[in-house]
């Protein structure tokens, strides 16, 4: 299953790792990833294109654990299935 994970926060050590340790560890696979920095506040924002492995971790259980690694960042992280980001993106 194909899914968009954004992440937007205030720039800080470890982001990435936080959120490449969740989908190692729920056996997903990053297809494709773009970062940057946003202004002089240092805002932070990545988007991933990741493909999940639902017999290792299901959507809802890899929702949840990128819940909790955001709440120990402080960022906001969001996953959303691919077919459903591009629905709302054709409406």
């Amino acid at each position: 299953m194909k899914c968009v994970i954004s992440v937007l926060g205030k720039d800080r050590t470890g982001i990435v790792a936080a959120v490449a340790t969740v989908l190692t560890e729920c056996g997903a696979n990053i297809d494709d990833i773009n970062q940057t920095i946003l202004g002089a506040n240092e805002i932070f924002s990545m988007t991933m294109l990741v493909t999940l492995a639902p017999e290792v971790c299901n959507f809802n259980e890899v929702q949840e654990r990128l819940n909790e690694a955001g709440e120990n960042l402080g960022t906001q992280i969001t996953i959303q299935r691919e077919d459903v980001f591009r629905y709302m993106h054709e409406i």
